[in-house]
C-alpha cells in the first residue's frame, strides 16, 4: 500500500512541476497551479498515473496499446476530476473551451495525445525508478505523510468551497503588492 501512496504522491508532485513549467512556457496568466493549501501537488496527475499503472501487463507490454490506453485512462481521469472539482469543490481548475476538439472544456484531444505520450515513460522508466525508491521509505514515514496529505486535501477542499482558488493562495501575502 505504501508503494501506491508514494507513486500517487510523487506523480502528483511531478505533475505540479509539469504544470508550473508549462504555464510559464506558454506565458499563461495563472502560473501557480496549486491544488492544495500546503503541498505542491496536482492530484489529477497522481490519479491518472495510478490508472495507467493499473492497466493489465498485456497492454503495458505493447507501446502502441499503452499509448492508446494511457491516453484514454488519463483523459477519463481528467474528465472525472474536472467534474469533481467543479461540483464538489466549486471551482474549475482547467478549461479547454478555447482549444479545438474539446469535450465540455474538461478534456481535449491535444492533451489526450500528450497523456498517451506521457504514459510510455511513466510505465517503462518512471514507475520502476519510483517503485525502487518507494520500497526504501519505511512505514514510519509513509503513514504520517499520508495523514498529512489527507489533512491538506480536506483543508484544501474546505477552502476551495468557501473561497475558491484564492483560498489556497496564502503565499500572496508575502509578495510585493505590484506582483499580485
Amino acid at each position: 500500500m505504501g508503494r501506491i501512496f508514494w507513486q500517487f504522491f510523487f506523480c502528483s508532485f511531478f505533475g505540479f512541476l509539469f504544470e508550473i513549467t508549462f504555464a510559464r512556457l506558454v506565458r499563461h496568466p495563472k502560473r501557480d497551479r496549486k491544488c492544495h493549501l500546503v503541498l505542491p501537488v496536482c492530484p489529477v496527475y497522481g490519479v491518472g498515473a495510478l490508472a495507467i499503472l493499473l492497466l493489465p501487463w498485456q497492454i503495458k507490454a505493447s507501446p502502441l496499446l499503452l499509448y492508446l490506453s494511457g491516453a484514454l485512462c488519463a483523459t477519463g481521469v481528467e474528465w472525472l476530476l474536472a467534474v469533481f472539482y467543479e461540483k464538489v469543490a466549486g471551482v474549475p481548475f482547467w478549461d479547454y473551451k478555447a482549444l479545438p476538439w474539446n469535450f465540455q472544456g474538461r478534456v481535449c484531444l491535444i492533451f489526450s495525445l500528450i497523456w498517451g505520450l506521457m504514459a510510455l515513460p511513466l510505465v517503462y522508466w518512471v514507475e520502476p525508478w519510483l517503485s525502487s525508491r518507494a520500497a526504501l521509505i519505511p512505514p514510519a514515514v509513509t503513514i504520517p505523510t499520508a495523514l498529512f496529505y489527507l489533512g491538506d486535501a480536506a483543508t484544501s477542499l474546505f477552502l476551495l468551497r468557501r473561497f475558491g482558488t484564492e483560498g489556497l493562495r496564502w503565499y500572496d501575502r508575502f509578495k510585493p503588492s505590484e506582483a499580485r
